[in-house]
């Protein structure tokens, strides 16, 4: 063979192996498939958030209250007095139609009133008369809101007892004979609680 031929022959040789191995790199080269990206759009068939909505109805009516007696147990501010109207024997009366208007006593009144007339809570539970005398001085046998009291000053008021009250109004407290209202309005059902400070005692019979 011409050495002319055998030459080219060896660089053609040369050449297609360094072509070969060029595109074997362009192979080796070439970018990672293109991972598939879910479809964001929301199946339709999927079921609704079973988590409720925290808007409350507007037309849902808020719950009525109780009775001047329900009132007074859940509110848990008049254990003692809740006590001694269960011993007199007047929850009855006190869940009755009404209306009635109800004088409370703070339970520190109710220590007060207890010391100054040497009685010991069990004792004045036990004297249903002596009981029944007080609690139904502090009942008048109608409703008087505050806006009603407000314009009773200087008068008297009969109660439940059959004894009255004054009402006064002294530098914009409420006295209801020399207990000052502390708390007004407290609604029920068949009447309304006012808050007072001291025990109403009632005038000693004639």
């Amino acid at each position: 063979m011409p050495r002319k031929l055998s030459s080219l022959l060896a660089i053609l040789l040369i050449f297609s192996l360094v072509a070969a191995a060029c595109g074997n790199d362009d192979d080796s080269a070439q970018p990672p498939a293109a991972t598939e990206v879910p479809d964001p759009t929301p199946d339709p068939t999927e079921a609704p958030d079973p988590t409720p909505d925290p808007t409350p109805d507007p037309t849902e009516a808020p719950a009525a209250p109780g009775t001047i007696v329900e009132v007074a147990v859940e509110s848990g501010a008049f254990p003692t007095l809740v006590a001694a109207v269960q011993a007199a024997g007047l929850v009855d009366v006190l869940s009755g139609e009404g209306p009635f208007t109800v004088f409370a006593p703070t339970e520190e009144a109710f220590a007060a009133a207890l010391e100054a007339l040497g009685l010991s809570a069990e004792e004045l539970l036990a004297d249903v008369d002596l009981l029944t005398g007080v609690l139904t001085y502090h009942v008048l046998p109608l409703a008087a809101p505050a806006e009603l009291v407000l314009t009773l000053d200087g008068e008297s008021v009969t109660t439940v007892a059959g004894s009255d009250v004054v009402i006064t109004i002294d530098g914009g407290a409420v006295m209801v004979n020399d207990a000052a209202v502390v708390t007004a309005d407290i609604e029920a059902s068949n009447g309304v609680i006012h808050v007072i400070d001291k025990v109403l005692l009632p005038p000693a019979p004639e």
